[in-house]
C-alpha cells in the first residue's frame, strides 16, 4: 500500500514538473512576442511622430467610382488622348502601339504638407524588355499637354515621378560603360564650372549602380531641364530605385510625401503591405497652385497602363519658429537647394533683334531728316549771303 502511494506521488510530481516546464516555455514565448510587439510599435510611432494626423482630400483624389471625371463643366478631372474610364480603373493607354493618354486634375494644388498614395497596374502580353514605355505622375504648372515624356511635355515646370519599364540606355548607349564615360568626360556632377550645365548628371548619379528595370525615379523641372529619353532620364534624376511593377501578381503602390521642403518616395510592390524606401530629396522647393496628373505613352512596344486610385492626404505638421520663418519665402520656380542644375542665371533684359532693327531704322531716318534740314538751312544761308553783296 505504501509503495503504491509512493508511486502515485512520484507520478504526480513528474506531471507537475512537466506542466511547470510547459508553463515556463509558454511564458517565455509570450514575453518574446510582447517585446517584439513593443519594439515594432515604438518604431512605427517613431516613424510617424513627425506627422500629427492626416486627412484625405477628396477634391484632389481620384478614387472609385470615379465620379467627377469626364468632360462636363462640373468634372474635377479631365481625360486626354486614349485615356478611358472603366468600373475598376482609369486606363491611360491600352496594350497597343502608338497610344498616348492622361488624366489631369482641374483644381490647383495648394497644400503645404501632403502625401500622395497611388495604386496602379502595368501589364501586357509582351515579354520582358519587349514592352513599354511606362507611366508618370505629375505635379506641374501646365496641364493637358501632349509630349514625349511619358505622354507629357518636355521641359516641364514641376515634379515628375516616372515608372519606366523599358531600358532605352541599354540599347542605345551600351549600358554601364556610357555611365562611366559620362562621369569621365565632365558631364557628371564634377562639371561645376561649365556655364548653363543643364545636361549634367544629377549629383550622386555617377556613384549609383546601373539600373535594373522597371525603374522608379524622381525629376524636378524648372522649364530649362530636358528629360533625356535615350538615357532614361539619368542626367536629370534626383533619385530612384528598382521596383518590379510590371505583370506583378501583387498590387503595386507608390507613395510621395512632401513636408518641410523634403520629398520622400516609397514603393510597395512585393505584397508585404509595407513601404520600402526608394528616394529622398532634401531642400526641394515646390510652388503651390500646380496640377496633379498621370500620363502614359506607348511606341513600337506597348502595355496596359492603369491608374486604380490617387489619394491625396493633407499632413498636420508642427514647425518651429525658425522653420516657419524659413518657409515664408514665396517659391515661383521649382528648385533644389545647393544643386547646380537649378541655379539658373537670370540675365538682364536686353533688346530683341526686332527692337534693335527698328531702333537702327529710326536712327538712320532721323539722321537723314536732320541732314536734309541742315542742307536746306545751309542753302538758304548761302543764298541770303549772296544777296547781301548785290
Amino acid at each position: 500500500m505504501a509503495a503504491n502511494v509512493s508511486k502515485l506521488n512520484m507520478a504526480r510530481l513528474r506531471r507537475s514538473s512537466v506542466f511547470s516546464v510547459f508553463q515556463l516555455d509558454l511564458l517565455r514565448e509570450l514575453v518574446c512576442v510582447l517585446v517584439a510587439f513593443c519594439v515594432l510599435t515604438q518604431q512605427s510611432l517613431a516613424d510617424q511622430q513627425e506627422f500629427l494626423e492626416d486627412f484625405l482630400k477628396r477634391e484632389y483624389s481620384l478614387v472609385k467610382p470615379y465620379r467627377g471625371l469626364g468632360f462636363s463643366s462640373s468634372s474635377q478631372w479631365d481625360l486626354l488622348g486614349t485615356a478611358m474610364v472603366t468600373p475598376d480603373h482609369v486606363r491611360l493607354t491600352p496594350d497597343q502601339q502608338s497610344r498616348q493618354g492622361a488624366v489631369w486634375s482641374r483644381i490647383p494644388f495648394v497644400l503645404r504638407d501632403w502625401e500622395l498614395r497611388v495604386h496602379f497596374k502595368i501589364h501586357g502580353v509582351g515579354k520582358k524588355n519587349l514592352n513599354g514605355d511606362g507611366l508618370a505622375f505629375w505635379l506641374t504648372r501646365d496641364r493637358m499637354q501632349n509630349g514625349p515624356v511619358f505622354g507629357n511635355m518636355n521641359q516641364f515646370v514641376g515634379l515628375g515621378i516616372f515608372v519606366d519599364t523599358y531600358p532605352n540606355a541599354d540599347k542605345t548607349h551600351d549600358g554601364p560603360e556610357v555611365s562611366r564615360r559620362l562621369c569621365r568626360t565632365g558631364n557628371g556632377p564634377d562639371a561645376q564650372t561649365r556655364p548653363n550645365n543643364m545636361a549634367a548628371i544629377a549629383p550622386g548619379a555617377c556613384g549609383r549602380p546601373w539600373r535594373t528595370f522597371p525603374y522608379v525615379s524622381v525629376m524636378l523641372g524648372n522649364g530649362t531641364l530636358t528629360y533625356d529619353h535615350d538615357r532614361d532620364g539619368r542626367t536629370t534624376e534626383l533619385g530612384g530605385c528598382t521596383a518590379m511593377t510590371r505583370n506583378s501578381i501583387y498590387d503595386t503602390f507608390l507613395l510621395v510625401r512632401y513636408s518641410k521642403n523634403k520629398l520622400t518616395l516609397m514603393v510597395d510592390v512585393d505584397g508585404k503591405q509595407e513601404w520600402r524606401d526608394c528616394a529622398e530629396v532634401n531642400g526641394l522647393r515646390l510652388p503651390i497652385g500646380y496640377y496633379l496628373g498621370a500620363s502614359s505613352v506607348t511606341g513600337d512596344l506597348s502595355d496596359n497602363h492603369d491608374v486604380i486610385s490617387m489619394k491625396v492626404y493633407q499632413l498636420s505638421v508642427e514647425r518651429t519658429p525658425e522653420e516657419e520663418e524659413e518657409e515664408e519665402e514665396v517659391v515661383t520656380i521649382p528648385r533644389v537647394d545647393d544643386m547646380y542644375q537649378f541655379q539658373v542665371d537670370v540675365e538682364e533684359e536686353g533688346m530683341s533683334g526686332l527692337q534693335l532693327f527698328f531702333t537702327l531704322l529710326f536712327s538712320v531716318l532721323g539722321l537723314a531728316v536732320l541732314a536734309v534740314v541742315g542742307l536746306v538751312l545751309y542753302g538758304r544761308w548761302k543764298e541770303n549771303k549772296r544777296k547781301r553783296f548785290y
